[in-house]
């Protein structure tokens, strides 16, 4: 996205039908409509959005549009470009059903960003275990990404999970696989690999010149020397030192129970954890209600809402809209449609 042109407006995934994406959606727009700064519309049924504005008693407008048209309509009504496939989506009863209308809104949305008529995709959030059941074979929203990369861009793309908020930016090394299989999956070549796409993309999309990325360990005091693991050893400390060479500001391995106060958090731009939950605990404890999920690494803007489907209380109107609101400011700042906030 070239700097200083007018951007498209920002592509918003329906997510799980049945879960809080829709409600959400709404609660975006009657935050956002009277702005000028992040402009979107929804991949998704317009009938489905209907029926959860009446159940939740918002009155929200909902228009059928096409993506060329979303941001003339978007002061007066919720542009939806529909899907080819109806959805079910009763609140709290997720289907497999669903999951091939899901699928569709991803897949459009980068192939928007493709054509033009997008600047950014935001994602509301999906259940991957309904999408499994249906047959997706993806890990999660991070790697399907990846693969749409290759596919609209002829890019090969490794996605890279980062966690931001004012305060905290944080990317795990490993994302979703059981915590038994983290050490061995933690190499060299895959910390490096992630170094320089955090790095590059802190600068390109963040522009910060110089990041300090800081690193934890993965054992507990990060192996006291080795007496409680090696992997600091010989693992992190040698990816690190490789890292430094290629001109990359890091530090660590530290003890990950030291990193996350206040005082820590001066000293670094962002941190490499090791492994899902090493990450995500302390950004969920510090901006739970803030935090952005932004997808490094890839051709195109992607960010999410740091949360699940919540599907307990999907439905009900209880459902805060404030990190998918923080999701599609940063969107939209990311892909050049507005300055820092």
């Amino acid at each position: 996205m070239t700097r200083g042109r007018k951007a498209p407006p920002l592509a918003l995934t329906q997510g799980d039908p049945a879960g809080i994406g829709p409600e959400i959606a709404l609660k975006a727009w009657l935050d956002l409509r009277d702005k000028a700064d992040a402009p979107f519309f929804v991949l998704g049924d317009p009938a489905h959005f209907e029926r959860t504005a009446r159940a939740i008693g918002f009155a929200v407008p909902v228009v059928q549009t096409s993506a060329e048209d979303a941001e003339r309509v978007f002061a007066e009504a919720l542009p939806i470009v529909p899907l080819k496939t109806p959805v079910i989506g009763t609140p709290g009863q997720p289907s497999s059903a669903d999951a091939a209308a899901t699928i569709e809104a991803i897949e459009r949305a980068v192939e928007m960003i493709a054509a033009g008529s997008a600047s950014a995709v935001v994602t509301n959030p999906i259940a991957k275990d309904v999408l499994y059941a249906a047959g997706f074979r993806h890990p999660g929203h991070t790697e399907f990404l990846g693969a749409l990369a290759l596919r609209h861009f002829m890019r090969e793309a490794r996605a890279v999970m980062m966690l931001w908020s004012p305060e905290l930016a944080v990317v795990p090394a490993t994302i979703h696989i059981p915590l038994a299989n983290v050490p061995a999956k933690l190499t060299r070549e895959l910390l490096i690999e992630t170094g320089l796409i955090v790095a590059k993309d802190m600068v390109q999309l963040f522009g910060i010149p110089s990041p300090r990325l800081a690193f934890c360990g993965l054992n507990p005091h990060a192996g006291e020397s080795g007496s409680i693991g090696r992997e600091e050893i010989d693992i992190i400390a040698p990816a690190l030192k490789r890292l430094r060479r290629e001109g990359v500001d890091v530090s660590g391995p530290f003890p990950a129970d030291t990193m996350f106060h206040a005082a820590a958090r001066e000293r670094y731009d962002a941190v490499i954890a090791m492994y899902h939950d090493q990450a995500l605990v302390p950004i969920k404890t510090i901006a739970f209600d803030s935090a952005v999920n932004v997808t490094l690494g890839l051709p195109f803007v992607r960010t999410s809402p740091d949360h699940g489907t919540a599907f307990d209380i999907a439905g009900q109107g209880k459902a805060n809209p404030a990190s998918l609101i923080a999701a599609l400011h940063l969107a939209a700042r990311l892909a050049g449609a507005t300055p820092a906030r």
